[in-house]
């Protein structure tokens, strides 16, 4: 399951809700192997939304201790994904919008980050990873996809920086290997540390070389997603049956030694199936099919038709997960 964020059940406090609890407990009685809740702000003026879950201080440990401990019930792995959003932070979190360099487009506008800023983002996420290890999750996944702050570092588009954070490809990717580095310092090898990058950051040869760089800075598993701009996709080859950004996952897996987490349009057992029967991934991540039916696993393990997304123009889950018409949860008490 990938990170899937439940917009609208939390507060300002950034505090995990018995919603929360709930939902993740269900995916995992369902059968999900590998749980990767959703992004955790690392700082209250870095959130997507005032909404959104946090972990920038200790009082959210006590809350995702309760997922953890019920989903570890029913024998799922269960990772936490770290975020900050940079110049993507909606005028409603922070009036003072931060990016690697000034950004201004559209309505969209934020300031070069200082060296020292930097350098408490870095502390900001290896103090959060170690609230995640506090808590008994087996590990943390960095968000460095999506155009979110470490996407931003990651792509030429973005960091026109000239000092040691920008430049070439290890440069920019520098803040990203130096917080890997950190946390797998202060918690030790036990910990996943798992990477969500962009496949295109810009090019897809650009997300192939980031791919390698995560790999050798100590990451365990890329979870290959979309970079700061969809205006770069890739082309695809004729008759391919997935997205680019499958595509961009099964080309970087070819290029690299560590477990990749191929996304994006999966949706049904036999899509998930063939990209591991073929060895084009090493995990099938689905994310509004395992959305609207908790028993998603539990079915393609017995054949079972599974509850499908009804694929809506305006999806109804990003405004708030209780609004999905789609939604199919069997939640034992």
């Amino acid at each position: 399951m990938p990170p899937m964020v439940c917009f609208g059940w939390s507060s300002s406090d950034g505090l995990v809700t018995q919603e929360h609890i709930r939902h993740y407990e269900a995916r995992a009685q369902g059968g999900t192997g590998l749980i990767i809740i959703e992004a955790l702000s690392v700082k209250p003026e870095g959130r997507l939304a005032n909404t959104q879950l946090g972990i920038w201080s200790d009082g959210h440990i006590e809350g995702l201790k309760a997922i953890v401990q019920r989903c570890h019930d029913h024998g799922a792995v269960v990772i936490a994904q770290l975020n900050h959003a940079g110049l993507k932070t909606p005028n409603n979190v922070s009036k003072d919008t931060l990016s690697p360099f000034e950004y201004r487009k559209g309505n969209t506008s934020a300031r070069t980050m200082a060296l020292e800023e930097i350098h408490r983002i870095k502390e900001d996420f290896i103090l959060s990873a170690e609230r995640i290890h506090e808590a008994g999750l087996d590990g943390v996944e960095i968000h460095g996809a999506h155009g979110y702050l470490l996407s931003q570092f990651a792509s030429s588009l973005v960091n026109k920086r000239e000092d040691g954070y920008g430049g070439s490809i290890s440069a920019r990717m520098r803040l990203a290997c130096e917080i890997v580095k950190g946390i797998r310092s202060r918690i030790g090898d036990h910990c996943i540390i798992s990477y969500r990058m962009g496949g295109n950051e810009p090019s897809l040869d650009d997300g192939v070389e980031i791919g390698k760089t995560l790999e050798a800075c100590g990451v365990d598993i890329l979870h290959v997603s979309a970079g700061f701009s969809d205006d770069t996709t890739p082309p695809v080859p004729d008759g391919f049956p997935y997205s680019w950004i499958a595509y961009c996952g099964i080309e970087i897996r070819k290029n690299v030694n560590i477990p990749v987490i191929v996304v994006n349009g999966i949706r049904t057992p036999k899509q998930a199936s063939y990209l591991l029967d073929n060895n084009l991934a090493d995990f099938a991540a689905v994310g509004r099919g395992l959305l609207t039916d908790s028993e998603w696993a539990n079915k393609a393990r017995s054949g079972q038709d599974v509850n499908p997304c009804l694929e809506c123009r305006r999806c109804q889950w990003f405004e708030n997960g209780n609004k999905c018409p789609a939604v199919l949860v069997v939640f034992d008490n």
